[in-house]
């Protein structure tokens, strides 16, 4: 798998990154991570004030920063995004695919409009990502594609049945995607990293049909938890990462006992999503339109969500962390091996 060379500061060199989804949210946190390690980017979205503003925040950190308007649910318009970046900052490294839309509402209150629309955003987005990337990345036989998936892939959960079902999709997807590099025996790494619930902008602007304001399922984290996971998968690929003790207990779960899932989702799955609050008449809507303003990557629950993730943490220093829990062990050896009882 690709290897980054590191500065002396430790960090990480003259890389090119691409990021869909960069205006708001897991994208803009995930975008200044990557501006802080001093990494180039392509910042693709469909809001060009909001990525502009992006841009410039990249720019602060001393490296270059792309805004390219794009809607990744157009195939064209993401070979052309991944063309200029090209041409303008040079090879890609990294793409990293996070661009999402949803919809909070029963299956029975959508209609099929919604749903391909929803379904082109968050699944075909990424496909189309992924097939972009790969053209320049198999002429020179390296890089590094990030996938941004949820626990949602592998535990769905009421009132979001297409979120749901795309990332199921975009799961599907990304494993024959890998089978078939191994096949070819390509040095391109293809990862996916699977998010818990994030506080962003989301949750004040996807469509809304339920009535009430929507929330994430709590344990709510912040983006920058995210964007830390992101960045360390495209900098030491491995097939998948589960971020938050949250994603492990969600995926676990599922697979021990999923009919007891559905029962206790049908009980606790809609009232986990949605609060007291009733939703404006006027709320924001950006399935089929961007939403205008200045928003970035916090939605309104920051006094709610955690900055830290010890798993997350210890996900990214494994070593370190098994070699914790092998010296805590020997040490409780030790101590009852020669403490004699009272």
């Amino acid at each position: 798998m690709a290897v980054y060379r590191l500065s002396e500061e430790g960090h990480v060199m003259s890389k090119v990154v691409v990021i869909t989804g960069a205006g708001a949210g897991v994208g803009r946190a995930t975008a200044m991570h990557f501006a802080r390690c001093r990494c180039d980017l392509a910042l693709l979205s469909r809001e060009p004030e909001r990525l502009e503003a992006a841009a410039a925040e990249a720019r602060r950190y001393g490296v270059r920063a792309l805004p390219i308007p794009t809607d990744v649910a157009d195939a064209a318009a993401v070979e052309a995004a991944a063309e200029r970046t090209e041409r303008e900052l040079g090879p890609i490294d990294v793409w990293v695919n996070v661009a999402m839309a949803t919809v909070f509402a029963p299956v029975s209150a959508l209609t099929a409009e919604e749903v391909a629309r929803a379904t082109a955003v968050t699944y075909l987005g990424q496909v189309h990502g992924m097939m972009s990337a790969l053209r320049p990345m198999r002429r020179r036989n390296r890089g590094v594609i990030v996938n941004v998936g949820s626990a949602l892939a592998y535990r769905a959960i009421p009132l979001q049945s297409v979120y749901c079902g795309a990332k199921f999709a975009i799961r599907g997807f990304t494993d024959s995607l890998r089978s078939e590099l191994i096949h070819d025996g390509l040095d391109i790494a293809l990862c996916e990293v699977d998010l818990p619930a994030v506080n962003t902008p989301q949750f004040d602007w996807a469509l809304n049909k339920t009535g009430k304001r929507p929330q994430p399922v709590p344990p709510i984290f912040q983006p920058e938890v995210a964007a830390r996971a992101i960045a360390h998968a495209a900098f030491h690929p491995k097939r998948r990462r589960w971020v938050g003790m949250p994603t492990v207990k969600a995926i676990l779960g599922n697979r021990l006992a999923p009919g007891l899932l559905d029962r206790y989702l049908a009980k606790v799955g809609y009232t986990g999503q949605l609060t007291h609050e009733r939703a404006p008449a006027n709320a924001p809507n950006n399935l089929f339109h961007p939403v205008p303003g200045p928003y970035g990557a916090h939605g309104r629950f920051d006094a709610r969500a955690r900055s830290f993730s010890l798993e997350a943490v210890a996900a990214r220093h494994a070593l370190a962390t098994l070699a914790c829990f092998g010296i805590a062990a020997l040490a409780a050896w030790h101590a009852r091996r020669y403490v004699s009882p009272r």
